[in-house]
């Protein structure tokens, strides 16, 4: 080849290159859509293909972004949703996460690290946080939302903590807010992973508002109209909105006929004793979740219930702190990854846990879980 034909095919091999890095430059900055509207700071989550489900690069903008309008004596108030309408954050991209693996360890305890402190930035934010939780919300979208001083679900909500399918736990500061619920009803979501939908996520107590989906373009306009806005002005607003709403309005609570037996199988100390206790009452609802409860990771079964318990005496802070050291515990083992190939990848559905059995999971095993990272550790 001479050599004016190959520098030309570098040369075009160069600009391909750099227009693939602007195109993919270009695509992180979309990811997240940061705009002000009157009074409002909007976040709309922008990759509706993959449910909006987040990356480290749409978490540091969100902080960045948040850190900017806290200090803006303009803007009044967040509002955060989803494009696409039907995710408002499916969760963390878990598929990405699972690929990266062991091979570069900085990445997983930054994307960890770096979430649990938006967590725990949207918890205390001094301004009022609106989070439209319409279509599907689990795991990191979770993180975004319920922390914040408003949820508003639609009939279209989907809430969901579906970690232990994938041999993790419910983090995001699941550790915190999950057993503060009511009754038990928190560590049954945990375990299981049991979806509520629509107006149920209000009447779990996930969502502070439910809101008809038709009207959530006109609720964002009176509230990035409102001028100067308190939060008491912004609750009346949502408060109006709540109390129009007819959608299921008379429908009652999915799981209120079964609360009083969620409340006592789920109530044990142990996994095993919920076990027990399920396969004791022998209804059908029991049994059902008898079923789902022996398909998940024994290991993240142990694990969330320990997390759990201990969360409900914990600041969120102390939970955010305890679930870091739990997130790196699980990217150094093997469930994770053997859950995400089998429901996320090959799609088999029959994940090879190790251990396979929960009495395999000794106590030793669980408090490894737990230690303390020493400098490591998740600081605030």
């Amino acid at each position: 080849m001479r050599s004016g034909e190959m520098w030309r095919l570098l040369s075009r091999r160069t600009h391909v290159i750099l227009q693939h890095l602007r195109m993919s430059k270009h695509t992180d900055a979309a990811e997240v859509l940061l705009e002000r509207k009157g009074c409002a700071g909007v976040i709309t989550l922008n990759r509706p293909k993959l449910l909006n489900t987040l990356t480290v690069g749409m978490i540091r903008q969100i902080y960045t972004q948040l850190k900017k309008w806290e200090q803006d004596p303009e803007t009044f108030l967040i509002i955060i949703k989803g494009a696409g309408g039907k995710a408002f954050c499916a969760g963390g991209d878990i598929r990405a996460i699972s690929e990266i693996g062991n091979k570069n360890q900085k990445i997983l305890q930054d994307f960890f690290r770096e979430e649990y402190m938006l967590n725990n930035y949207i918890a205390s934010y001094r301004k009022p946080y609106v989070a439209l939780i319409h279509g599907i919300t689990m795991g990191g979208g979770v993180g975004v939302s319920v922390h914040g001083q408003f949820r508003v679900a639609t009939e279209k909500s989907l809430f969901a903590m579906p970690e232990t399918a994938i041999g993790l736990f419910p983090d995001v500061g699941g550790g915190y807010f999950l057993p503060r619920l009511q009754g038990k009803l928190g560590y049954f979501l945990g375990l299981t992973g049991f979806r509520l939908k629509g107006r149920d996520v209000y009447t779990a107590g996930i969502a502070t508002h439910f809101v008809d989906s038709e009207k959530l373009d006109t609720l964002e306009e009176d509230l990035s109209a409102l001028k100067a806005p308190s939060s008491e002005n912004v609750a009346d607003v949502l408060e109006t909105y709540h109390t129009k709403s007819k959608i299921d309005r008379d429908k009652s609570f999915i799981l209120e006929e079964h609360m009083d037996k969620i409340n006592s199988c789920f109530s044990a100390n142990t996994v095993e004793q919920i076990i027990e206790n399920l396969r004791q009452d022998g209804s059908s609802f029991a049994l059902e979740q008898l079923k789902v409860i022996n398909k998940m990771s024994p290991t993240s079964l142990k694990i969330t219930l320990r997390q759990l318990m201990e969360g409900s005496s914990k600041t969120l802070q102390e939970v955010l702190t305890m679930e870091y050291r739990l997130s790196q515990s699980c990217m150094r083992g093997h469930d994770f990854y053997e859950g995400v190939r089998a429901l996320l990848i090959d799609k088999d559905q029959s994940p090879k846990w190790k251990p396979a059995d929960l009495k395999e999971v000794t106590d030793e095993d669980l408090n490894n879980h737990f230690k303390s990272l020493g400098h490591n550790d998740l600081k605030f």
